[in-house]
C-alpha cells in the first residue's frame, strides 16, 4: 500500500484525493516564497491497520476510513479498499481512547476537560438526527461523537481552520470528541459514499496498545509471522 500513497502525495491537503482525477495541467515555476503542504502518508500504526482491513474485507463491502489521531489525519477508502483521499482532521482536546461514562447524555457546556475525547476503535458510521439543523455522519451516536466539518459557530478563538491547515499536527486537539475535517472533502468525497449504508470508521488509539483497540490484527500478525516481535 506505501507506494499507492506515495503516488497520491503530491496533491494538497484540503482537494481529496480522488484516483479518477484528470490529468493536471503542467504547472509553471512556483515562486520560491510558496510554502508547499506537507503530503499526508499513513504512520506505521495507520499502515498496518489499512492492510489489515483491506486483506481481510473487515469493512464487509462498505466504504471506510482510518483515523489517526496521533498524527490529526484521516484515510478514505472504497469498498474493495482503493484509497480515495487523505486530509487532516481536528479531534478532541484530552488525550484518551475512551469515552466517560455519561458523556454522551451530557451538554456540551457540561463537559469537563478531561471528558473532550475522541474514543478509539472500530464503529459503523451512519448519517442520523440533525446537529444544529443538519445531519451528520455520527461515529458513535451514544458518545455523541460525529464526523462532520468545522461548525459553524465554533468560536473564533478556537481558530479551527488554522490549525486545520498547520503544517503539523500539534495543534489539531481542539474539538469537544468529535471530528472535525475539511469541509469540500466532506461533501464531494466522503457524504456521496457514506449516505445510503454508511460505513466503517477505525480511529486509532492515543495510548492503548494497536492490538488491545483492534483485536483481530493479532491475526494478521501471526499470519505474517510477525507475533511476538
Amino acid at each position: 500500500m506505501i507506494h499507492v500513497w506515495r503516488a497520491l502525495a503530491g496533491l494538497a491537503l484540503i482537494v481529496p484525493m480522488l484516483a479518477n482525477t484528470r490529468r493536471p495541467e503542467p504547472s509553471k515555476a512556483r515562486p520560491a516564497s510558496v510554502a508547499v503542504a506537507p503530503a499526508i502518508v499513513p504512520s506505521e500504526a495507520a499502515e498496518r491497520v489499512i492492510e489489515w482491513v483491506a486483506a481481510s474485507k473487515d469493512n464487509l463491502s462498505l466504504p471506510w476510513a482510518v483515523v489517526d489521531k496521533k498524527n490529526a489525519a484521516l484515510f478514505l477508502f472504497d469498498p474493495k479498499g482503493k484509497p480515495l483521499a487523505a486530509v487532516p482532521v481536528l479531534i478532541g482536546i484530552a488525550v484518551g481512547d475512551e469515552a466517560s461514562p455519561g458523556v454522551g447524555s451530557k451538554r456540551l457546556a457540561d463537559l469537563g476537560p478531561a471528558e473532550k475525547t475522541t474514543p478509539a476503535g472500530r464503529f459503523l458510521a451512519k448519517f442520523g438526527l440533525p446537529v444544529s439543523g443538519e445531519r451528520v455522519l455520527w461515529v458513535d451516536y451514544a458518545t455523541s461523537v460525529a464526523l462532520h466539518p468545522i461548525p459553524k459557530d465554533a468560536g473564533a478563538h478556537e481558530r479551527r481552520r488554522e490549525r486545520m491547515l498547520s503544517p503539523t499536527p500539534d495543534d489539531n486537539r481542539i474539538t469537544f470528541g468529535c471530528i472535525n475535517v475539511p469541509k469540500a472533502f466532506y461533501s464531494g468525497a466522503l457524504s456521496p459514499r457514506f449516505h445510503k449504508k454508511g460505513g466503517y470508521v477505525y480511529v486509532l488509539p492515543d495510548t492503548k496498545p494497536l492490538e488491545e483497540v483492534f483485536p483481530r490484527l493479532r491475526v494478521q500478525a501471526v499470519m505474517n509471522g510477525t507475533a511476538g516481535q
